[in-house]
């Protein structure tokens, strides 16, 4: 973890894009994961008014792994972005903090001067997780059906301490007291701000719109495809509970299966400087931590925690939190731990709303934030993940105009 100090240089987010996130098996279901996180590299690097080949380092967060090339992921899209043969590329993996993983990266070799201008992202194409077979290699004996499994499903369930992602949000719920009737507040105000940021343009300045091609003719897509925003307290009330009986997780109150990708362009002091370019916000601080998996939900708040010790902050120091809705009831646990105003919290809706492609959404939440601390004129702002398998990760940004 670092922070700056009178003698620290700075590291900056000076550019950052995102597509507009697909519904499962929607809009982007054609595109892998490597076309998404190539579309928003080559969109932030056009933000960024940037050359490619000033591209020192390239990191990408990805979780998945869904498409029969993702092993080559972060390298086929900086090269498919333009940025040259010679520079090299890393794919990370930090479950659903890949995407602030990258960031992190970024940030330390950057401090370590072994780079001075790093691309960064998260991607995830959720509707191309293959039904796949681990024995069919080695064949089927006579009379025995071929066995497959959803990894998909797979995924999102932690083999170590045997649950699903959502019933380690039925713990939180029931640790935090969080009542069904607060989920279903939860989501709907998710649904509602995001449909209010949406209608004043919010997310304007992130989105870059992606042509799909179709039956007739070229299709902008150019607004996240998920969000329910005519959805009703009443509508919400009515959804059964999904894993556990007279529990709290329902479709309406965790995040969407998503589709979509986002990249930044974080670059130094010096080399920002060099560029003639303005940035957007630097990076005060991050920190990752290990919780219980059967409560991984709550991840944030030490991750939070700590990247404000390193910064010497406080969390009333902070004028937006954003933490990622995995599900209403983890981040209002959350919420209520560290005592978060609801004057802060999640402004433009989160990934109830907008969705949560695994390994998208901390970029995504990094270029969402970076763009309103501009447009607000505040100074502070925190994004944080929970990740399966029990941690978390939270990275400090500051207004750099």
């Amino acid at each position: 973890l670092f922070f700056r100090t009178a003698t620290m240089s700075g590291i900056f987010i000076i550019a950052g894009k995102r597509t507009p996130f697909g519904a499962f098996g929607g809009a982007l279901k054609a595109f892998t994961a490597t076309d998404l996180a190539a579309h928003a590299c080559k969109a932030a690097l056009v933000s960024a008014k940037m050359d490619p080949a000033s591209i020192d380092d390239v990191y990408i967060g990805n979780v998945a792994q869904t498409s029969v090339d993702a092993c080559y992921l972060a390298r086929h899209a900086s090269l498919k972005a333009g940025v040259p043969i010679g520079t090299p590329a890393l794919t990370v993996n930090r479950l659903c903090g890949s995407g602030f993983e990258a960031v992190v990266n970024a940030a330390q070799v950057i401090k370590l001067k072994e780079a001075s201008m790093v691309l960064v992202g998260g991607t995830e194409s959720m509707s191309q997780a293959p039904m796949s077979s681990y024995t069919a290699r080695w064949g089927s004996p006579l009379g025995t059906d071929m066995k497959f499994v959803d990894t998909l499903m797979q995924g999102l369930c932690d083999s170590y301490c045997g649950l699903p992602m959502a019933i380690t949000a039925e713990n939180l719920a029931v640790q935090h007291n969080i009542s069904r009737a607060d989920v279903d507040a939860y989501a709907l105000r998710s649904q509602q701000l995001w449909a209010t940021a949406n209608s004043q343009g919010v997310f304007n300045d992130e989105i870059a719109p992606i042509t799909i091609k179709g039956k007739k003719g070229d299709v902008v897509f150019d607004t996240d495809e998920h969000p329910k925003p005519k959805t009703t307290l009443e509508a919400l009330t009515k959804l059964k509970p999904v894993f556990k009986k007279d529990g709290v997780v329902t479709a309406g109150g965790a995040s969407g299966i998503c589709d979509g990708a986002a990249a930044a362009v974080v670059a130094s002091e010096e080399a920002a400087a060099k560029a003639g370019v303005k940035p957007l916000a630097r990076v005060v601080s991050y920190c990752s931590a290990g919780v219980d998996p059967s409560i991984m939900g709550i991840g944030p708040v030490p991750a939070i925690q700590g990247a404000l010790q390193k910064a010497s902050l406080k969390l009333e120091d902070m004028d937006i939190v954003e933490i990622n809705e995995a599900f209403a009831a983890q981040v209002l646990a959350c919420q209520k731990e560290l005592g978060i105003a609801d004057a802060v919290f999640n402004l433009n809706g989160g990934a109830i709303a907008l969705g949560h492609p695994l390994g998208a959404s901390g970029a995504r939440i990094m270029v969402h934030l970076a763009h309103r601390l501009v447009a607000t004129g505040k100074r502070y702002a925190v994004g944080a993940a929970c990740i399966g398998g029990g941690q978390g990760i939270a990275v400090v940004l500051e207004n750099a105009q």
